[in-house]
């Protein structure tokens, strides 16, 4: 039994790796009876020969055309070559047809699943070389949600290419056009006719009755009998078309009265609500940095109508939020929007933290009812840190010890006070004696603060949060204060560094602004000012920072 186990798993394994190397798509996977798909096979293994073979596919339909494409390049200093096939296919059956798995050499293609509807029935009459088909999915729709309008462009005889389709505008809807157009073929009353399709996603802004109004298509029509004589670069011999799409009407319905009022409106197929941690927040310790992501899929929506989620608030729990991540998707149904809201969170006390569960409100669509999605509440076990308390513990024994030394150290101290002021008043009386200085001016050591004011100054302007960091420790080193008693006595200093410290633990440092801790560091008045206002006289000392 373990050997056949085995077997089957070399065998699956060995399926994989020739998958890879021969690969099998198309350009729809929904069509009408009597449309033609584009089948591309590729192979990317220069060891693979000779063409794949067609033969398991004329049993469900008829191949119209095959065409190859060679393509040889470059890669890392290595020869890539490509090969690809395109074949034209049109079903000889409505429903679900499969294209079976084909062969190159020895390995196999994936076999794709085609949903073929039946076509209406068409009119006896004759039909005109150009005409356009215009549809949508659905009726009616709830406002702001997802209709889709196809147009269908048909025409019997050959275009040349300066053909050209009018924009679609709507001052009720937003609109946003699904893809590229597709081209591909159909028979319709025995007559073969090429198909340009076009698909458009409307959101429509208010209820009530909306009008879809008419595209134009211009396109120059080829003249059979015109051929022997084209010149090039002469006039095109043709007729110049032009068709319209019909006006389509539709019933837009407002927003559900049991939907509830203070939740945003989310009208969708369907929506997905996922989380992702990063690392693991099992074994957090304080300090930790945890990126949590939320994920928002909204099948139905573009993502610039999702809602950001709500933050993670919990006590001991500090936040920096990330810039969210949006992204669109197109499908056989529409747009598929997605949103990601990342934030870091740093756990400051250890212990079990509680987040609240994060629920989503939207409506269903498809089933036209009220839904919910919800993440489960979640708690934290935060371990204390070792390497943050080791730091403490020992200043705290020594604060204590201080306060005891401190009792037995003042007759000392005021005998050290008494020697120090005999001493001053000596030197001052010799200092006068001498009547001339006799002490050189000391030469400074390190950086001016000059130069130090002026290495803060480039980093808040580079927005360099790390570096903004350093300098403004180097610079508060040499200023009578320190920089937590700076930031005590003027607001904008303590807010500007808030926001640096912020900056410098989550994810978003690069986005940070040093404008205002340099505005706070050029506004910060100096230590002597308070006590002049305070007493009336005017200051006699230069400003701290001349402009």
């Amino acid at each position: 039994m373990t050997r056949l186990l085995c077997t089957l798993l070399l065998s699956l394994l060995a399926l994989c790796a020739q998958a890879a190397g021969f690969t099998a798509n198309v350009d729809r996977t929904r069509l009408s009876e009597g449309e033609t798909v584009e089948l591309t096979l590729e192979s990317s293994d220069p060891t693979l020969f000779g063409k794949p073979d067609l033969t398991p596919l004329e049993a469900q339909f008829e191949v119209l055309g095959t065409r190859q494409i060679n393509q040889l390049g470059t890669l890392n200093g290595h020869n890539d070559r490509a090969t690809r096939w395109i074949i034209t296919l049109r079903p000889r059956q409505s429903g679900f047809v499969t294209i079976p798995a084909l062969k190159l050499g020895e390995v196999h293609s994936a076999p794709i699943t085609l949903n073929v509807q039946k076509a209406e029935k068409a009119g006896s009459g004759n039909l005109a070389p150009v005409f356009i088909d215009a549809s949508l999915d659905q009726d009616s729709v709830y406002v702001q949600a997802q209709a889709i309008l196809t147009l269908r462009i048909y025409h019997s005889i050959s275009l040349y290419d300066d053909s050209s389709l009018s924009p679609l505008q709507m001052d009720d809807a937003r609109v946003e056009q699904l893809g590229d157009p597709r081209t591909y073929e159909k028979e319709i009353n025995g007559v073969r006719h090429g198909v340009i399709e076009v698909r458009y996603a409307l959101f429509p802004q208010k209820s009530g009755l909306l009008d879809i109004p008419p595209q134009v298509f211009s396109a120059t029509l080829v003249d059979p009998g015109s051929q022997e004589g084209y010149q090039p670069f002469g006039p095109r011999p043709g007729k110049l078309t032009r068709v319209n799409s019909p006006r389509i009407p539709l019933t837009v319905k407002p927003k559900p009265a049991e939907y509830p009022a203070d939740a945003p409106w989310l009208p969708a197929r369907n929506l997905i609500l996922t989380e992702s941690w990063s690392p693991d927040p099992k074994g957090a310790q304080t300090g930790d940095s945890l990126t949590r992501s939320l994920m928002l899929q909204v099948e139905g929506l573009s993502s610039a109508q999702i809602p950001p989620l709500p933050a993670t608030q919990a006590k001991g729990l500090r936040r920096y939020p990330d810039q969210p991540q949006v992204a669109n998707k197109i499908d056989e149904r529409g747009l598929i929007g997605s949103r990601e809201d990342r934030e870091a969170l740093v756990p400051t006390s250890s212990g079990r933290l509680e987040l609240p569960a994060v629920e989503v409100t939207w409506w269903n669509t498809r089933d036209d009812r009220l839904e919910r999605s919800e993440l489960p509440a979640r708690t934290l076990e935060v371990a204390s840190n070792p390497e943050l308390e080791a730091g403490t513990a020992p200043a705290d024994a020594a604060m204590a010890g201080n306060t005891g030394a401190q009792a037995r150290l003042w007759p000392w101290q005021l005998a050290c006070a008494l020697l120090a002021c005999t001493t001053v008043l000596g030197f001052g009386l010799w200092w006068r004696a001498r009547r001339q200085p006799a002490i050189l001016p000391p030469v400074q050591a390190g950086p001016s603060p000059r130069t130090l004011l002026d290495d803060l100054r480039r980093a808040c302007q580079s927005n360099d949060s790390h570096a903004t960091r350093q300098a403004l420790d180097a610079w508060a080193r040499q200023q009578p204060e320190t920089l937590a008693d700076m930031a005590a006595r003027f607001v904008p200093l303590s807010d500007a560094m808030d926001g640096l410290n912020g900056a410098l633990y989550s994810e978003a440092g690069q986005h940070w602004q040093g404008d205002d801790l340099w505005k706070a560091i050029r506004a910060l008045p100096a230590p002597q000012a308070r006590e002049q206002v305070a007493s009336g006289e005017p200051s006699q000392l230069p400003p701290l920072y001349p402009r």
